[in-house]
């Protein structure tokens, strides 16, 4: 990129974002990370002396933000992609898997007709189970649009709670000739952890006429509410969720956090950044090398945008950038060549803080469902809207601390 590039050179981030074709965002994406890699290297090596740094520094800085922009249009059109190809909101959902189940929650939504065969053995407990494809909908959705779900493990749960058994080793053995005594050696001990689900909820509403007159599907309306306002509150407690009432976050069991003692086999151990309030490029290779290569195949980085723009100036002793674009529509962008997963729910960089994370998160952190979404309609309490009470019970929390790593920013 020249010195003399516009700033409204990127303004069509927007647009691009509204267009949602990914292989256009992704060639403006490249071509605006080689403009960042020119303009920070010509910064660094401080060519034009005729500008105060300052200048020189708003420019990198501006360029980085557009490059970021285009990153996440990218992963917003990967997402919504993704989201239709499983009858997300705002495109036209697939052909229902099963019709008759489709036809009878429509009529629920409309006029709370419940038919014996939806309720499923629920009618004492005076809710309603949704139909199975819409539940299979809404899960769905969620993984395509909640990270951490895409990225660990999840399991469904048909009880209260759900408790795992953990072999914490401990076999003794040892080397004896032919002829001399077996003493008993040492057995195995095991220890529990117990993941507990607790209630998460939407209450989305519309009138009765809308109800009535819409010619629009009204189960791809409903799910829209529900899996953004479920998405965003299980993002905040998959990463950093104190257990009250919701799940555990993976923040909570790193060392010197409120879980560090609750798993049988220890905390997650952290790496100094090397700097007392920076990110730095050691910081990042001795994380990397801190993880056994054994859990390195599948490991991955987490964290947040702000984050992200940080150590996009980052670089190897070689002079390259660590951080890379997307090359290919529905790839994540990379960090030394493992993906990057952005979790909003990260922490900054700053003094003391815990912003990065790398690790296999499939085998580091497990997310667990109760039954499943059930509804509840209620035309009742504030006419003439309707209200559609949504739930899900979900908990989480710590698989294995031994395949998950931190960043700790301090020298």
């Amino acid at each position: 990129m020249s010195m003399h590039t516009s700033p409204l050179a990127y303004r069509g981030v927007t647009r691009l974002r509204a267009e949602g074709d990914p292989n256009k965002i992704l060639v403006e994406l490249n071509k605006a990370f080689a403009d960042f890699r020119a303009a920070h290297d010509e910064q660094l090596r401080g060519i034009d002396k005729r500008f105060a740094d300052v200048v020189s520094a708003e420019k990198v800085d501006r360029i980085n933000a557009a490059v970021g922009d285009l990153q996440g249009a990218l992963d917003e059109a990967n997402q919504r992609i993704a989201a239709l190809a499983s009858g997300g909101a705002g495109g036209a959902p697939g052909r229902p898997r099963d019709a008759e189940y489709t036809k009878a929650f429509l009529a629920h939504m409309r006029r709370g007709d419940v038919q014996a065969s939806l309720n499923k053995g629920t009618a004492s407990e005076g809710g309603y189970l949704t139909p199975v494809e819409w539940d299979r909908t809404i899960t769905d959705r969620l993984v395509n649009i909640s990270p951490m779900r895409a990225i660990c493990r999840v399991q469904s749960i048909s009880t209260g709670g759900f408790s795992k058994l953990f072999n914490n080793r401990g076999t003794a053995s040892g080397w004896v000739n032919e002829t001399a005594a077996r003493t008993v050696t040492a057995t195995p001990t095991f220890g529990t952890l117990t993941y507990t689900p607790g209630e998460i909820y939407a209450n989305p509403s519309a009138t009765q006429q809308l109800l009535d007159d819409a010619e629009v599907d009204i189960e791809p309306w409903l799910a829209g509410e529900v899996e953004t306002e479920f998405a965003y509150q299980e993002g905040i407690a998959f990463v950093s969720g104190d257990g009250s009432n919701k799940p555990n976050g993976v923040l909570t069991y790193i060392t010197g956090g409120a879980n560090a003692a609750a798993h049988p086999w220890g905390a997650i151990l952290t790496v100094n950044s090397g700097h007392a309030s920076q990110v730095t490029s050691d910081g990042i290779v001795n994380l990397i090398y801190a993880l056994p290569s054994q859990y390195t195949s599948a490991a991955r980085f987490a964290m947040n945008r702000d984050t992200q723009n940080k150590i996009r100036l980052l670089k190897d002793g070689q002079g390259n950038y660590l951080w890379q674009p997307s090359y290919q529509a529905g790839q994540p962008p990379t960090l030394c060549q493992y993906p990057i997963t952005e979790l909003a729910a990260m922490p900054n960089v700053a003094a003391g803080t815990k912003p990065v994370l790398f690790g296999d998160f499939d085998m580091g952190y497990l997310i667990v469902d109760r039954i499943g979404v059930r509804v509840l309609r209620n035309p009742y309490k504030n006419p003439p809207y309707v209200e559609f009470y949504t739930t899900k019970r979900v908990g989480g929390g710590l698989l294995n601390p031994d395949v998950l790593k931190a960043l700790n920013i301090s020298a």
